[in-house]
């Protein structure tokens, strides 16, 4: 980032449809564990408002529980403090979110989620895999009624849906295992029951990522020939824009091109893909987590970032702890104060600056 210039095709608005941003970045989905029984509170109201007061485009919540047992795991904050998208009080506190960031003049989505703490995806049965496309589908519901300007639905990172995409995590021989398509089916069930729930204009996020948790080499899938049979039918079942996690933007994801996830998911698929991994960090995240040092966010790479989104290798950037840390990040950018930009450090995952 060399000078002021080089920082519009961030600054440049998007739309799709009925959704319209002021700019392409987005804050990125992270778990904060402020949401006591899981309610969202003025705190948690004032966080995401910030946010959006200070110049993000879009705002994707953390990670909302979905309606159904075994939704959270044996982590005892898990069952506490993440918020609920369902229940009046969670919705009310929802609704209280989102009608602050409207006030503020962002959009904001609700990322659903379900960690698939059963942890064995071959011992649903399909009445039980039924009722789990059926919690999706009220959750979706529920972010519509409460105000939400769309939703983002969590099939990245080893939780429930990805336990279905993953060889490894899913060894059923029915309908719902076998090959990569077999093993997307219950996404896209989940992805088009939601669909027919909250209409054709409703914006439709899916996360995926190749990387778990407990597994930061894994692969879906090994080549852009399989990638391809593996979105098609996430596509055809109703996603809008498809938002790839990565632990580093830059990194290719295949051999022979410098495309990252994002971008051979758009260049498959034509649809709008969301670029993230450690944007505005000068180490990644999990270097952070080993090393415990200060992530001091001084721009690094957003040079590289800006020149692939003016090739338009993807439309759109999502940013995390730079975010978490500063929020007048997006501002401090656009002003080129990067000298101002204030460090991602430990602390700041226990604050809700």
């Amino acid at each position: 980032m060399t000078n002021s210039q080089s920082v519009e095709a961030l600054f440049k608005p998007f739309e799709m449809g009925n959704l319209k941003l002021s700019n392409r970045i987005i804050l990125a989905p992270m778990t904060r564990n402020f949401s006591p029984n899981g309610v969202p509170g003025e705190d948690v109201a004032a966080y995401y408002r910030r946010r959006a007061e200070n110049g993000v485009g879009l705002i994707v919540t953390e990670g909302t529980f979905i309606n159904h047992p075994d939704v959270a795991s044996e982590v005892p904050a898990w069952q506490e403090d993440v918020p609920h998208l369902y229940g009046e009080e969670a919705l009310n506190g929802w609704s209280k979110v989102v009608d602050g960031v409207h006030e503020a003049g962002g959009k904001i989505f609700s990322q659903m989620w379900h960690m698939g703490a059963r942890g064995n995806v071959n011992d649903y049965s399909k009445q039980e895999i039924s009722e789990l496309v059926e919690a999706f589908v009220q959750a979706a519901v529920n972010a519509k009624k409460v105000g939400f300007d769309g939703i983002e639905i969590m099939a990245a990172h080893g939780f429930l849906i990805d336990q279905f995409f993953w060889e490894k995590t899913n060894s059923r021989n029915d309908e719902y295992g076998g090959d990569i398509v077999k093993r997307a089916r219950f996404a896209s069930e989940v992805i088009a029951a939601c669909r027919r729930a909250v209409g054709p204009e409703f914006p439709i996020v899916l996360r995926i990522s190749q990387w778990k948790y407990d597994a930061y080499t894994a692969k879906l899938v090994e080549t852009p020939e399989q990638l391809k049979r593996f979105l098609t039918p996430l596509v055809d079942a109703g996603v809008d824009i498809f938002h790839a996690s990565l632990r580093r933007f830059w990194e290719p994801a295949f051999e022979g091109s410098d495309l990252n996830l994002s971008g051979w998911i758009k260049k498959l698929t034509g649809k709008p893909t969301i670029t993230v991994g450690s944007v505005g960090l000068d180490a990644d995240f999990l270097d952070f987590f080993a090393t415990g040092e200060e992530a001091n966010g001084k721009a690094n790479k957003m040079g590289d970032l800006i020149e692939r989104l003016e090739r338009e290798e993807f439309d759109l950037v999502a940013v995390g702890r730079a975010l978490l840390a500063d929020p007048d990040w997006v501002n401090k950018i656009r002003d080129g104060r990067t000298e101002e930009l204030l460090p991602f450090t430990r602390e700041a995952l226990n604050t809700l600056y």
